[in-house]
Formats: structure tokens, sequence, C-alpha cells
């Protein structure tokens, strides 16, 4: 399936320190967009015009830059425009949820080429869910809006903590059997290219940083509230994982120990537990059940299960019971949202899933509870807005996440030049935090 790159003249000696540097500086700005003609290189690197030239020349020639003319000469050569080739190679990506699973392809910008959304169920197992994503990527790969290109790495995002250094999913609450489960290993062995792990909310923080509303910003909480809540953080323009990769983890903050409700996780009054998309389908059953809600009594009349969904269309179809239920959770997210404000002061809110994308009620409650909890000064110019990023901010972020590791210092210099046997990007045990 996996059509091998051939990046670097094999004959190339190994590229020196300055080298190297002077070859990520570069691309980094291309890629970025920073940077587009030769003089704004020079000025942006602070290199010399000659090394701009020398390390501009050998990206061009490793096939990852290409060059174009932008406009009229007025005398001499012509203005050259540089961008990353785009179409040099594929990046295979998959936010994989709890109750849904992404999967999709992306040139080497990023941008989202094809993709597939199907229900899924992350409960069934690591094999079982790893499987269903070989069948979705084949699916995708033979596609014919897909260009005959090599794919350079897989980036794939799982709903719970994940040690970033490994790839390896940690104790995750509602994914039975992933404890430890060798991810990257399983995918890198099939594809032969590297793979790269991380929490989900990651991914849909990196992807809005990126390419959606908070790509101008440079302190931004993102909060997904879905089958489960959590948090992505992005501080001085950087995603931020913490020290093992489980920073931003909110679901499991207590916000009502004395109320006895038991988390998946096993601890009691957790966030996720009494907001989460799971708690609004388990609270909307009971109100059907008892007969509080007709709206959702019809629902399990029906013979369906009753979901987060059904609880927000109730909700606008002007349920009172289904009302509370939503308000009730946005104000629970929005006082634990509140804290981080207090103690992170980001200059953007944004909310994404399933469940805060369903209707204007959470995003009111959580704007209302986070403006009165929060000090004056931490919410003077703050900004709390929904995500608008489609189809998943999570297929670019999982892109990014690749192509800035692929790209990085650590690691352009192992394929640049002489790349590996295969003249491929050597899969890294040990990915940059």
């Amino acid at each position: 399936m996996t059509v091998q790159p051939s990046l670097g003249a094999a004959t190339r000696a190994p590229v020196s320190t300055d080298q190297l540097d002077g070859l990520v500086t570069v691309l980094h700005l291309v890629r970025s967009g920073q940077a587009r003609t030769r003089p704004e290189l020079a000025r942006l690197s602070g290199m010399g015009r000659g090394a701009v030239t020398q390390r501009v020349a050998e990206l061009l020639e490793s096939g990852l830059l290409v060059e174009s003319e932008i406009g009229r000469s007025t005398g001499g050569r012509p203005p050259r425009e540089l961008a990353v080739r785009a179409e040099a190679g594929l990046v295979l990506v998959a936010p994989l949820g709890a109750s849904h699973f992404t999967a999709g392809i992306t040139d080497l910008t990023g941008r989202v080429i094809e993709y597939v959304e199907e229900p899924g169920d992350i409960a069934a197992g690591p094999d079982t869910t790893l499987a269903h994503l070989e069948e979705l990527f084949d699916r995708l790969l033979a596609r014919d809006t897909v260009p005959d290109a090599p794919v350079f790495g897989i980036g794939v995002g799982l709903p719970g903590p994940v040690e970033f250094a490994s790839g390896t999913p940690i104790s995750p609450p509602i994914m039975p059997g992933w404890d430890g489960y060798p991810v990257r290993t399983w995918l890198s062995e099939r594809h032969d290219v590297p793979v790269w792990v991380d929490n989900d909310v990651n991914l849909m923080a990196l992807g809005e940083l990126r390419v959606g509303a908070a790509r101008d910003q440079q302190d931004v909480i993102y909060v997904k509230i879905g089958t489960g809540i959590g948090a992505g953080l992005i501080s001085s323009g950087r995603l931020h994982r913490g020290a093992q990769g489980a920073a931003g983890d909110i679901g499991h903050a207590t916000v009502d120990a004395a109320g006895g409700v038991v988390c998946r996780c096993g601890n009691i009054g957790c966030l996720e537990a009494l907001a989460g998309g799971a708690a609004l389908s388990r609270d909307g059953t009971t109100a059907a059940e008892e007969g509080r809600s007709e709206f959702l009594a019809r629902v399990l009349d029906s013979g369906k299960p009753i979901a987060a969904a059904d609880v927000a269309a109730a909700a606008e179809h002007g349920d009172p019971v289904a009302v509370e239920l939503l308000t009730g959770s946005g104000q629970l997210v929005g006082e634990t949202v509140a804290t981080l404000v207090n103690f992170f002061n980001p200059a953007l809110v944004l909310l994404g899933g399933g469940v805060a994308l369903g209707g204007d009620m959470i995003l009111a409650s959580v704007r209302e509870a986070v403006y009165r909890r929060s000090l004056p000064l931490a919410t003077r110019d703050l900004r709390i807005d929904r995500s608008t990023l489609t189809p998943d901010p999570a297929l670019s972020g999982a892109a990014h996440m690749v192509l800035d590791e692929l790209f990085s210092r650590q690691r352009l210099g192992r394929w640049l030049p002489v790349g590996s046997p295969s003249g491929y990007p050597e899969i890294a045990e040990e990915p940059a935090a």
C-alpha cells in the first residue's frame, strides 16, 4: 500500500550542524507562511544571503520546496516565491473518538484531501479498532482524488491519556484493553512509516492553532465536550502537553464528590461523569423512563437509545427537562473552565465536540459561568466561541503533528540527505515533545 519516497541523493554526505539548523529554519519559515522569498528568509532567519541561497537550493533539490514566478519582471530576474511542494507526499491521519472514528489523508501542507467518518466503539479494543482503521485507510487511498504519492507518516488521536514520547495510551478510562498497547508499533510495522499518537483534544487544539480560529492567538484553551470532556492547551503559540502528555485532562476534575456519581475512571463526582455526553444520555433516559420529558419518552418508545444529541434536540423544542440538563452541563463545564481561565489567562476559549456543537445553550451556559466565576482582569479581553473548523480540527492537527516531527531538527537530518536504507524517513522511537 505504501510507496517509499526517495528524498535526497544517496551519495550526499550527512549534513553539518549549521547546515541542518539552516534547513530546519528555512523549511519552518516557508511552512508557516512567514516567509515566501529569499529576502524574507534572510531577514527573518538572520542568515546571510549566501547561506539562504544554499539551503533553499538543497530543499528544492530534495523535492520539499517548489519555486514559482509571482509577477512580471521590471528588469532582471522575475520575482519568485517559495512554497512547500504539497503533492510530494501524503499523511494518513485518524482522530478516533469514543463513539465515532474519523480517518483522512492530507498533503504536505496539512490540507485535508479526503476523509471519512463512521460510527465506532473505542471500547471494542485496540485490535478491532486498528483493523477497522486499516480498512478506512485502504478505502481512502483507493479514491481517484488521492494523488499517487508516497505516504510520509501517520498521526493518530485517542480519547484518553497518551504518553506522547512512546505513543502509548496509559490507563485510559473509556478504552478497555488499550492500557500500554503499542499503537505506534502496530501501525508502523504494517505501513513502514513513522507514526505519532496523541490525545485527540490536543490534536483539535493544534488544528485550530494552525488553520482555525486560534491561528493568530498565543494562549488558548480548547475544550471538547463529547462523550467525554477534555482540554487542549496552547501556551505562547505552542501546544502544551505537560511532562508526560497528560496536560488538560479536565474531565476527571472533581466537581461534586458528595453526589455519589461514579465515573468510568473509578472516582466519584468527576466533571465528565456529570456533564459529558454519556451523562446527558444517562440522565435523559432516566427522565424519559420517569415520564418527566414527553419528547425523550417518544425517543425511548421508538426503541432507540437516548443520546446526547436527542437531549439537545429536545431542548431546541423547548422541553424543560432537556433545557435543564443542557444548561446544568454547561454550568459545570464553565465553572471548571473558569478555574483554568484564572490560572492560565488565555485570550481565547474554544468549545468543540458533539455536545458543544449541538446548540447555543451549552455555549451560553459556559460563557455565563466563566464570566461570573473568573477574575475581571482574566476575562477583560477573553473570547469564548464554538469551534467552526470543519470537517474536524483534529484531522489538520494530526497532520501538523506528523509534519512538525518529520521536519524537526531531531529528524530532518536523519533522512533528508541520505535517508534510511530505503531512502525514507526513519521510524523514530522517541518523538520530540
